[in-house]
């Protein structure tokens, strides 16, 4: 019988840098570690949390958000429905969004969920 190895992501921590660059009319939100409800809420409330994606009232929209997720190893549906509940207030803003650098584990999430066809996933920013 196969030895299933079990990972565990205890010790990694949920960390998002915001990058604006205010010249191509963009912000750009680099997650690193698991993308998960355990992960996001740990200190901050579902609204405080969905807060920091929006801009500061009276900044001027930028034209693109873009989701770095080359340093997310693992993606709960919670972090999807994060995502995809983002993308509609986007769209609602016209606002383009677009998601780049997602691990084989996290695009199977999108597969699995039919995601791939709804979100702009793109290989590089």
């Amino acid at each position: 019988m196969p030895t299933i190895e079990t990972q565990i992501w205890k010790s990694s921590r949920l960390t998002i840098e915001r990058a604006e660059d205010e010249t191509q009319g963009m912000v750009v939100f680099r997650l690193s570690g698991p993308f998960t409800a355990r992960d996001m809420y740990n200190s901050l409330s579902p609204d405080a949390f969905r807060n920091i994606f929006e801009s500061v009232t009276g900044d001027a929209q930028p034209a693109a958000h873009i989701f770095d997720l080359t340093e997310v190893p693992y993606m709960d549906s919670i972090g999807l429905g994060m995502l995809v509940s983002h993308y509609v207030r986007c769209q609602s803003k016209g606002i383009r969004l677009s998601i780049t650098g997602a691990s084989p584990r996290v695009q199977e999430l999108f597969k699995i969920t039919r995601m791939e066809n709804v979100l702009p996933i793109v290989a590089s920013a």
